[in-house]
């Protein structure tokens, strides 16, 4: 039966019948009831039909994500979800793909993957789940796990020195890179409802607790007390001010944004955000605890869409008089072998 694209979608559509299987307590679980809730609103706002929507991962915990969300999607292998993303975006440009990955999935095994898909610009929503830790091999150091951390495959502490996946998409040139957290649902719903309006390709990090091998790793930015103190939500056009009443304020100091007391400086000193500025948005890429953690879009430019060059190229070459490339697909076998 043809599906019904003129129904209502409501969240349960997006529910699967699959026992979804976490740690109890996993950051995960947030993540997926918040995307559950915010696809109807997402599908409804930009016209897509259900049957258009695909969530493609890699390995890991996050990559469990498919077989929980009731459409289309493809538990695929180890660092390579972004690729064959890539090519299921390319063969049918009218898909809105969302790739669901983990900090080792996406930055260790999968970095180049990841990379060539930001360089391209391939029309994906990278959905990167950072919990500075392996999870599902059970606790070894991941690329974001910061030096010093005791793991099972570090022992006497990490002395390789983290990733920091902000930077890194930037410096693959990226035209949409946002940060989030798992258990700000509201933040996180607008958040992807952002990202689902960018032509293009999105790399949003979400941090998300892993409560069993990582617990904590994020209470900066998740607990109620210390959250007030070292979040920065970043507003486009507003002053970067952020802590109790607004006390702390971003300025520019020898090249590097530097959180400073407000009162100490003058207003028209206070940096504005301004998503379009790159060199801003690796300036605040840099910021950390304890001095400030920036959460929310960084950066974001328009640039050509790889698959709708991919397309301008097939009809300059069918005008030519070249097959059509997407007719050749589907003719079933195009060879023979015979003996």
């Amino acid at each position: 039966m043809a599906p019904d694209t003129t129904a209502e979608l409501k969240r349960e559509d997006f529910i699967s019948d699959q026992d979804v299987r976490w740690c109890p307590g996993c950051g995960d679980y947030a993540i997926l009831a918040t995307v559950q809730r915010a696809m109807p609103e997402i599908c409804k706002e930009l016209g897509v039909k259900k049957e258009n929507v695909v969530f493609i991962s890699g390995i890991g915990c996050a990559s469990r994500f498919p077989y929980y969300m009731n459409n289309y999607g493809f538990h695929t292998i180890h660092g390579r979800a972004p690729a064959i993303a890539t090519g299921a975006s390319v063969a049918n440009p009218d898909l809105m793909i969302w790739v669901v990955t983990g900090d080792g999935d996406s930055l260790s095994i999968g970095g180049n993957h990841t990379l060539h898909a930001l360089r391209r610009n391939a029309n994906l929503k990278i959905l990167m789940f950072n919990n500075n830790i392996y999870g599902l091999t059970k606790g070894q150091y991941s690329p974001t796990s910061p030096e010093g951390l005791v793991t099972k495959s570090s022992p006497q502490g990490n002395i390789d020195h983290p990733v920091n996946p902000i930077a890194f998409a930037l410096g693959c040139d990226a035209a949409f890179v946002m940060r989030s957290i798992d258990r700000d649902a509201v933040h996180l719903a607008d958040s992807l409802k952002t990202a689902a309006r960018h032509p293009g390709a999105v790399y949003m990090e979400i941090l998300q607790n892993c409560l069993v091998f990582n617990d904590g790793c994020f209470d900066f930015v998740m607990e109620k007390d210390q959250k007030k103190v070292y979040a920065l939500y970043l507003k486009p056009g507003q002053p970067m001010v952020f802590g109790p009443g607004d006390q702390f304020a971003l300025v520019w100091q020898e090249g590097r944004l530097v959180k400073v007391e407000k009162k100490d400086v003058p207003a028209e000193s206070i940096v504005r955000n301004d998503p379009k500025n790159k060199t801003q948005a690796f300036a605040l890429s840099q910021l950390w605890y304890p001095d400030c953690v920036p959460v929310g879009l960084f950066y974001q430019a328009e640039r050509r869409i790889y698959e709708q060059e991919v397309l301008r190229l097939e009809k300059e070459a069918e005008a030519k008089g070249a097959p059509d490339l997407g007719k050749l697909f589907r003719t079933g076998l195009t060879w023979e072998v015979k003996k």
